[in-house]
């Protein structure tokens, strides 16, 4: 934070000392802690004003405030700046850990939100991806293995609290770092590739204006 704080001076200077305490500890808490932080325990959060002032920094460094749950908050990429990474190619998974990654999102939330198990606009699932679930790819067991031991270390995904079947996975905290309009684009992806002929890829098709085959596409 030291290295930054010229960046930020100009909308940190003029706060009190007090105020611009709590919101760096707010902006620390919504970049660096590993899950959504409670809106509760920080004025910087609770308090409109200073939340502001938050999202200016967060501003600085092509980041904004994502909002969870309805009383906690993350931070991440601005829809705009995801767009410029995207189109100039950044992608930080590998195409084995982006295949794991997807397996384990379309098994936990994206054929229970088709069937009507999952509802919201949340990455929270009570159905874990199963190992068997994840043996439905090309993918080598050891590949496999690798891939969720990094996707758990950077909070992709994470262990399901039942292992009365053996070991299961669901999404990671990281995913809630999706803005609205990213989860939902996402969330839209998955749905039309895992359940095509669903009612709610249908809803979905009908909401974008694609065609059965353009959806499917």
């Amino acid at each position: 934070m030291t290295e930054q704080h010229a960046l930020f001076d100009p909308i940190l200077q003029d706060l009190s000392d007090r105020s611009r305490d709590e919101v760096l500890a707010a902006f620390s808490a919504v970049q660096y802690a590993a899950n959504p932080v409670a809106e509760v325990q920080l004025p910087g959060l609770r308090d409109v004003t200073l939340r502001r002032q938050v999202q200016k920094m967060l501003t600085l460094i092509g980041r904004t405030l994502v909002k969870v749950d309805g009383t906690h908050w993350t931070s991440g990429y601005a829809d705009d700046v995801a767009a410029t990474l995207t189109a100039q190619g950044w992608q930080p998974l590998s195409a084995v850990d982006r295949a794991v990654l997807v397996l384990v999102l379309v098994h936990s939330v994206a054929i229970p939100r088709s069937e009507g198990i999952l509802t919201g606009d949340s990455w929270k699932s009570a159905r874990p991806t199963t190992v068997d679930e994840l043996r439905t790819t090309r993918i080598s067991g050891e590949d496999r293995r690798l891939a969720l031991q990094r996707l758990r270390a950077a909070g992709l995904v994470q262990l399901s609290g039942d292992h009365s079947g053996g070991p299961s996975y669901i999404p990671g905290p990281q995913l809630q770092r999706l803005t609205p309009a990213a989860r939902r684009r996402l969330q839209d992806q998955l749905i039309l590739a895992a359940a095509p002929a669903s009612p709610i890829a249908e809803a979905i098709r009908a909401r974008k204006g694609l065609t059965g085959e353009e959806g499917a596409a």
